[in-house]
């Protein structure tokens, strides 16, 4: 019929006339008979289920003829779903599967059927109808969303959801769920009504879509960290490689090879480091997904389940659900939910069961915008209730976590005396509790150093910090991130400041005899400077004439160490460089005196009395004053000073006027760029890699707002893990798991001994035929022992008497 449908025409004719008999006949016997499988019914039913399943396979090739046989299966399921025998019912859902599959019937038009098929209790029959409504809506969106198709789907299963009846509700809850974990329909339509399933009747339906909201961040949290371990096992673990120890040994212990293998191996790390870094920026809060997230009416949301949770009878464990979810949406949210905190209060105790997942709820349900008058009383019973002298170590170092964590969240919360008097366990000798103490002087060093006292202070890095009044809000006035951009160009431009600095470092030693023309001319320093140079040497020449026709050479060299004083006194330069100026003069100083005369040519000038000077005569000329020296010296040095100045302020108006432009595509990556280098250069500042001032801010770094609502609060990270001192038989006994792979102990004797083996070597050259010389030998030495052997055992030898 597939290969030929028009020869077969009359057949499939015959076929479907013996199908619709067969229905008839069914029909009567089920309405005639109390069970349908009495009698000839079971072989009407097993004739009826074959010519379902072989009319639905060739019902696509015949569409005219078989075009109401949809219509005949699903009224005869319709109708009799729960009367039918399981087989017959089987094939029938199979048959109109097929139909759905072929595109013959519509899944909307036998969405319903199917939806009432798996409530009858038959398990079979369910599975099967429950995984072809799954996988025909995942084929469905399999390459595009068809958003019209998946509407009037939606629509069909809310209204089973917000039916009343518990069967039906659940059936469609979990199609929901599963197309929601399996991304399929993963839109806020879908999300808001699996969170309204909390508000259902039904109690079971209410704790499924409970554990539902939280079971889903326990499997993305999971998930995390199953991928972060992966690329850990891939990658190096910086953790481990990281170490200051490691750093001091390639740079001191070691030979001169050993050393540079050591370097290039942290260089190796420090570069994965910075890589990795740069991934977990640049992947932050971008895989975090919650269904809470997505709610419509957050505040509507939380309020309806809080009442639904004072008016419910239901378990510990139920209520304890509830709790959670209503803590994490006003976590998630920023909601203001006035008396969920006198309700957590009534529960603050330490011998409260689950008393953790408690304080959890309420860390989570702390946020900048609840007033602190609200949460006042439960921070106070927390601190009253666990951390006192008379509590249980691990009580006191709960109590410290959690106060810490609602002060990272709301730092108004905290006062002067009450953190003072916590900071004081860090003396206590359990270390879970001097840990908690320590990690609340770490945070309140960021946020307020005011709070402690001066020896825990340590050196914040910014000293005058202070939290936020409740209701301030912070204004961006520009991009986030456009500092970064600042920097780097300033970083990239040091370079070349460092060049103009030793370059004004040179023209402060040029400029005292400069002419004052060349103050705004920037361009013409190396003129500058040559002239300068020019100007000195001719100033120590004339000095050498003077001194050698009037006052002889060593008043000359103390005039001139004289000048070399103030020098030194006023002026900036580097020693290197006056060193090595002074050097030259005193050299040319010394050839000058020796020879007597200089060259004319070499020492011309544009000054008058310079010329005079040059001419090498023996007339006295005029020795120059010191204060007119250091008066020039003064004047060069404030117009250093001001073209200095003149720099900054172009440099300054050059930065305003790029603040109000606007950023490109390409400044936003950078920025991004520029912000993943500098959280690698703070990774690497805490394990002791980059020596600098920010070392000691990089040891915590406080979180944002939106990071704090973000995070899930552990509550088995708030416990204290008190590690106590195992007795003797628990060391055995630990010793002995870790040997149940080892056989017993065996002595090396007993080994050989049960060897089954060959012979060893050793056996082997023993056994081995000695030479007829050495067995003659042997035989001989045998015979003599012997001998000696009889002769001694007939009297026994006395030894010689001592008198005779």
């Amino acid at each position: 019929m597939k290969r030929d449908p028009e020869g077969y025409e009359e057949e499939l004719r015959q076929l479907h006339r013996h199908f619709e008999s067969s229905v008839f006949l069914f029909r009567q016997q089920a309405a005639l008979a109390t069970t349908s499988s009495s009698g000839g019914g079971g072989e009407v039913a097993k004739e009826l289920g074959d010519l379902a399943l072989f009319l639905a396979h060739v019902a696509p090739f015949y569409p005219d003829d078989l075009d109401d046989l949809p219509e005949q299966i699903g009224g005869l399921l319709d109708t009799n779903a729960r009367g039918l025998p399981p087989g017959l019912r089987t094939h029938l859902v199979q048959a109109l599967i097929l139909l759905v599959n072929r595109k013959i019937v519509d899944l909307e038009d036998t969405m319903e059927l199917f939806m009432e098929l798996q409530v009858i209790g038959d398990r079979a029959v369910k599975k099967l109808a429950f995984s072809h409504i799954v996988h025909s809506i995942r084929r469905m969106n399999q390459k595009h969303k068809n958003d019209t198709r998946n509407r009037k789907l939606q629509n069909i299963l809310f209204k089973f959801l917000q039916a009343e009846e518990e069967s039906r509700a659940k059936r469609a809850f979990t199609i929901l769920c599963d197309l929601h974990r399996r991304r399929v329909w993963f839109d806020e339509r879908t999300t808001n009504a699996i969170c309204d399933a909390c508000f259902h009747p039904s109690s079971r339906i209410m704790v499924a879509a409970i554990s539902f909201l939280l079971g889903y961040e326990n499997a993305e949290q999971e998930d995390d960290s199953d991928a972060s371990s992966s690329e850990d096992e891939a990658d190096q673990n910086p953790q481990i490689l990281l170490s200051k120890q490691d750093v001091y040994k390639a740079n001191h212990k070691g030979t001169a090879a050993s050393k540079k293998k050591k370097k290039a191996k942290l260089q190796r790390v420090i570069r994965s480091m910075k890589r990795q870094q740069r991934k977990s920026v640049e992947e932050a809060g971008s895989s975090y997904y919650s269904p809470l997230t997505y709610l419509k009416d957050a505040q509507g949301f939380a309020e309806k389940l809080f009442s639904r949770l004072q008016k419910c009878n239901e378990r510990f464990e139920v209520r304890m659900m509830m709790l959670k979810v209503i803590a994490r949406t006003i976590g998630l949210h920023h909601l203001v939910l006035l008396n969920f905190y006198p309700y957590l209060q009534r529960y603050v105790q330490p011998h409260q069961r689950d008393v953790t997942t408690l304080l959890a709820a309420a860390v989570q349900a702390c946020h900048d915008m609840v007033p602190p008058d609200a949460v006042e009383p439960l921070f106070k019973q927390i601190v009253n209730q666990f951390v006192h002298d008379k509590s249980r170590p691990e009580a006191i170092a709960v109590g410290l976590n959690v106060v810490r964590e609602i002060c990272m969240r709301m730092p108004l919360m905290m006062n002067e005396d009450l953190l003072q008097d916590l900071v004081l366990y860090k003396k206590s000798h359990e270390k879970a509790v001097s840990i908690a103490a320590r990690s609340l002087i770490t945070l309140f060093r960021e946020i307020c150093p005011s709070l402690l006292v001066k020896k825990d202070r340590g050196r914040p890095v910014d000293p005058k910090a202070r939290p936020k009044a409740f209701g301030e809000v912070t204004v961006a006035s520009d991009v986030p991130g456009a500092e970064l951009l600042d920097e780097s160009i300033s970083s990239e431009g040091e370079g070349s400041d460092d060049e103009s600095d030793a370059f004004d470092s040179d023209d402060e030693t040029a400029l005292p005899s400069a002419p004052p023309g060349t103050e705004g001319n920037m361009e013409g320093s190396d003129a500058n400077k040559l002239d300068a140079n020019e100007d000195t040497n001719e100033e120590d020449e004339a000095s050498d004439d003077d001194g050698g026709t009037d006052e002889g050479q060593d008043n000359s060299d103390n005039d001139s160490d004289d000048i070399d004083e103030e020098l030194d006194d006023d002026s900036d330069v580097d020693a290197d460089t006056d060193m090595s100026d002074e050097d030259n003069d005193d050299d040319e100083e010394l050839k000058e005196s020796i020879n007597g005369s200089e060259d004319e040519g070499s020492d011309q000038d544009e000054d008058s009395d310079e010329g005079d000077k040059s001419n090498g005569s023996s007339s006295k000329v005029q020795k120059r004053k010191l204060s007119d020296y250091i008066g020039e010296l003064n004047a060069a040095d404030a117009s250093l000073r001001a073209l200095k100045r003149l720099a900054g302020a172009k440099k300054a108006h050059v930065s305003s006027d790029e603040t109000g432009k606007i950023l490109s595509d390409e400044d936003f990556k950078r920025i991004k760029e520029l912000k993943a280098k500098k959280e690698a250069k703070l990774a690497l500042a805490q394990h002791g890699l980059i020596k600098g001032g920010d070392t000691k801010s990089a040891t915590f770094k406080m979180p944002s707002s939106d990071q704090l609502s973000r995070k899930r609060v552990d509550p088995l990270q708030l416990e204290a893990h008190v590690r106590r001192k195992m007795s003797k038989e628990e060391r055995l006994a630990m010793v002995k798991a870790g040997r149940e792979d080892r056989g017993a102990y065996v002595a090396r004797a007993a080994v050989k001994q049960k060897k089954t083996g060959g012979l060893s070597n050793k056996q082997k050259q023993h056994r081995k035929r000695m030479p007829l010389a050495a067995t003659r030998a042997k035989a001989a030495r045998s015979r003599q022992e012997k001998k000696q052997q009889r002769k001694r055992s007939g009297n026994q030898f006395r030894g010689r008497k001592a008198w005779k």
